[in-house]
């Protein structure tokens, strides 16, 4: 098809859509690679399987558009309009999406492999088990949009809206999360393995059995967070509020903990084997059950926490305050630095 015969279909398709006679643009399974669609109107368009590998479609407007299946690999979608557009097992693989508005788009199984996203709408979008690895989507918009059992390994969302994101199950290891807002989200049972959260928004979400294990959370929000059975071994969470979290039975064996704020949290049963929490704040934390063995509580405050049948062996107790702490069923004589 040359590009006078498209020119003509897009023609009549947009007298269609505004109702005026024409006819819609049928092009399933088409061949329209490298095609020049700029500002293209194709509203409600039949493109299911075609292939756009390479085209431009700066500023098009694919509203509601069928693009199922379709070949999108290196196409300029920059600014483009895909709200509503049914993108499910479409192949975007670097593709150019920058601006892009995808608002309630549906795009399960899609293949956005190391795909440009910067700055894209995808408010309340069906992302479920799609293909974002390495791709960028810094300053997207992701509120409550379904990612759940996604692939976002090494993907870049820095400073995202992701308020009330479903990522149940998905994959995010090594993926660049700094300053993004998770409030409400939820990651349970996530793969967060080295991600970078440093200053990210995660009040209030769900990261039950999450596996963050090395991941760096430095002066995160995780204010009534839900880390039940959590493996956040080795973690880096200096500074960050966990206040009121639940982290019952989590594992946080060689995290490091140090100024981080742990008022009220629960810990019972959890893993804290080796970590570092000095100078953390633990006033009323529940502490019941909890392996702390040679962990470092130095300067750590633990006033009104709860203790009952802690292990303490060889926990370094430096200057710590234990002041109305309950320590029923704990022997203190087998940790450091403990002066009655």
């Amino acid at each position: 098809m040359d590009q006078g015969e498209l020119n003509e279909i897009i023609s009549q398709h947009q007298r269609w859509v505004l109702g005026d006679e024409g006819v819609q643009a049928i092009l399933t399974g088409a061949n329209l690679a490298g095609a020049h669609l700029t500002g293209a109107n194709l509203t409600r368009a039949k493109l299911a399987g075609a292939n756009l590998a390479g085209a431009d479609l700066t500023g098009a407007i694919l509203t509601r558009a069928n693009l199922a299946g379709a070949d999108l690999n290196g196409a300029n979608l920059t600014d483009a309009k895909l709200t509503g557009a049914k993108l499910t097992s479409a192949y975007l693989t670097e593709a150019k999406l920058t601006g892009a508005n995808l608002t309630g788009a549906a795009a399960s199984d899609a293949d956005f492999t190391e795909a440009n996203l910067d700055g894209a709408c995808l408010t309340r979008a069906n992302l479920t088990r799609a293909i974002l690895a390495g791709a960028i989507l810094t300053f997207s918009n992701l509120n409550g949009a379904n990612l759940s059992e996604t692939n976002l390994a090494g993907a870049n969302l820095t400073e995202d809206d992701l308020i009330r994101a479903n990522l149940a199950g998905a994959n995010l290891a090594w993926a660049i999360l700094s300053g993004s807002n998770f409030t409400g989200a939820n990651l349970s049972g996530a793969d967060l393995t080295g991600a970078k959260l440093a200053g990210a928004n995660l009040t209030k979400a769900n990261l039950s059995g999450a596996v963050a294990s090395e991941a760096w959370l430095t002066d995160a929000n995780l204010t009534e967070a839900n880390l039940t059975d959590a493996n956040l071994a080795g973690a880096f969470l200096n500074g960050t509020n966990l206040t009121g979290a639940d982290l019952t039975g989590a594992d946080l064996s060689k995290a490091s903990l140090s100024w981080a704020n742990l008022t009220g949290v629960d810990l019972s049963g959890a893993n804290l084997t080796n970590a570092y929490l000095c100078d953390a704040d633990l006033t009323r934390a529940n502490l019941a059950g909890a392996d702390l063995t040679e962990a470092n509580l130095t300067r750590a405050d633990l006033d009104g926490a709860n203790l009952t049948k802690a292990d303490l062996t060889q926990a370094n107790l430096d200057g710590a305050c234990l002041t109305r702490a309950n320590l029923t069923g704990v022997d203190l004589s087998v940790a450091f630095n403990w002066n009655l």
